[in-house]
């Protein structure tokens, strides 16, 4: 079956006007999608030429014959579809060319359409629609699965990378900062009724995308629905606003320890991180260095004193240690009192409690040093 158009079969029309089409359906392609605009123009008068004749010389036989595209046509814009995928050519950007071509075709010939020839208008239009829903899945599916392959490779170098420098074999390209998370569940996950998996893959995505987001370069990461490490490219980084904005974007109260390390050092920088972490969990949501939690993470290490300090504040109830710990923190006890939700005199009774049972009064300067450590020893026990 031929289409007729103005007096002429549509298809040998198509074919005999043939360059004349191809340049204007590129040159609608880079008026209307800025990607196209943005190619070389070897590349747009060389693969992009040959791709686009090839596509409507497959719709000219298409409108020849009123059969759709053999096998053989289909492959072929499956591997066009995939070399795109290589290119990095993002896969909305594909699609538009297949309907921006036959819009072409469509503005430029059925204005010239006769009274009698209103059927075959018709008849065009629904074989268009049939072509472009037989030819988007093809093109989908070649694309796809090259960026699967593309990512799947990916992948895998980035996990030998990850390993060889935790391991100490391998030497990053340039310094970074070790993150170590621990991220708890999502109130979505301790819902009856919802797939926890679900949602914790859901949340370990976010995670992952606001990491990427930060960085220019591919961040490297070992990480659960419950944490693990980030190996962020950089130095100097605005770290509290990447955790926040992570946290942000996770729904959850993420604790988060960074460790700085030169190309060579991963390795010992993620033993560290891990440890500060393990320490920073004791006190509490928030980005956690070293230097934040020096006193805790020495006291954390194996020692003849820690158990000695830990057995200071050993008589004490547990509301005595909270009561201490808010007013060390807060150096006063009309703070402390507010934080506690209690009245000035009863924070200044606890002290006095605390003093009688420690023989350390936390009023006295010279006795809140050992009081601080005596408390840190005590939740660095086991």
């Amino acid at each position: 079956m031929s289409y007729v158009i103005g007096g002429r079969p549509l298809a040998a029309r198509l074919v005999a006007e043939m360059p004349t089409f191809v340049r204007q359906v590129i040159a609608s392609l880079v008026e209307r999608v800025p990607a196209y605009a943005q190619l070389p123009a070897e590349e747009l008068a060389g693969d992009i030429h040959r791709v686009t004749e090839h596509a409507l010389r497959a719709f000219a036989a298409v409108l020849d014959t009123g059969a759709l595209p053999s096998a053989e046509e289909l492959r072929f814009l499956r591997e066009s579809a995939a070399r795109r995928a290589e290119e990095g050519v993002p896969i909305d950007v594909v699609l538009t060319a297949y309907h921006v071509g036959i819009q072409v075709v469509w503005e430029t010939l059925v204005p010239e359409a006769r009274p009698e020839e209103v059927a075959d208008v018709l008849a065009l239009n629904a074989l268009a629609l049939r072509y472009l829903q037989l030819v988007t899945p093809v093109v989908s599916a070649g694309y796809l699965d090259e960026r699967q392959t593309m990512f799947d490779d990916e992948r895998s170098a980035r996990a030998t990378l990850l390993t060889g420098l935790l391991a100490g074999t391998a030497e990053a390209p340039g310094p970074l900062v070790v993150l170590a998370l621990d991220v708890p569940p999502h109130p979505d996950e301790l819902l009856p009724g919802v797939d926890a998996a679900v949602a914790s893959r859901r949340k370990l995505r976010r995670v992952r995308v606001e990491l990427e987001r930060h960085s220019r370069e591919p961040v490297l990461s070992s990480l659960t629905p419950e944490g693990g490490l980030a190996l962020l490219p950089g130095e100097d980084l605005p770290l509290e606003r990447i955790v926040a904005d992570v946290t942000r974007a996770s729904g959850v109260a993420l604790t988060a320890a960074a460790v700085a390390a030169p190309p060579s050092g991963v390795a010992a920088a993620a033993v560290l991180a891990r440890e500060v972490l393990s320490v920073a969990l004791r006190s509490g949501p928030g980005l956690y260095r070293l230097s934040d939690v020096l006193l805790e993470y020495q006291l954390s290490r194996p020692s003849a004193a820690l158990e000695p300090l830990a057995e200071i504040v050993a008589p004490l109830t547990d509301e005595l240690v909270q009561t201490l710990e808010v007013y060390l923190r807060r150096g006063s006890r009309r703070p402390a009192a507010s934080e506690l939700h209690v009245h000035p005199n009863t924070v200044d009774y606890r002290l006095r409690r605390v003093a009688e049972l420690t023989g350390l009064d936390p009023t006295r300067i010279e006795h809140v040093t050992l009081l601080t450590a005596a408390l840190a020893a005590r939740r660095a026990r086991p």
